[in-house]
Order: C-alpha cells, then sequence, then structure tokens
C-alpha cells in the first residue's frame, strides 16, 4: 500500500512541477519536446498508483525479468 501511494505522489508531483513550469512562462509544453516524455512517465506513475497496474511490469516480465 505504501508503495502504491508513494507511485501516486511521485507523479502527481512530476505532473504539477509540469504544470507549474509551463503556466509560469519557464517552459512550453505546446510544441511537442521532451518534456512530453516526462509527463507521460508522471501520468504512468499516477495512475499505477491509483490502478495497481504498470506496464513497465508486465514487460520486463514477458521478457524475463523478474
Amino acid at each position: 500500500m505504501a508503495q502504491r501511494i508513494t507511485m501516486s505522489v511521485a507523479g502527481l508531483f512530476i505532473m504539477i512541477s509540469l504544470g507549474l513550469a509551463h503556466y509560469s512562462g519557464t517552459i512550453d509544453m505546446v510544441p511537442m519536446s521532451w518534456l512530453w516524455f516526462t509527463a507521460f512517465v508522471g501520468a504512468n506513475l499516477f495512475q499505477a498508483g491509483i490502478t495497481n497496474f504498470c506496464p513497465m511490469t508486465k514487460i520486463l516480465k514477458a521478457v524475463g525479468a523478474s
């Protein structure tokens, strides 16, 4: 349970920091950039904490990494 909460909070913090940086004018999230990858990772961390489904875990299990 603590791991899921940690994943949710970490994902939420990533998304909040990107949002604050965008709206303060520090970064521009409108054009496609590598920051969208960071947003994807943050969103995935958040959803993995909520749903307990992590695509990376499924991929690693499929290739034999435990």
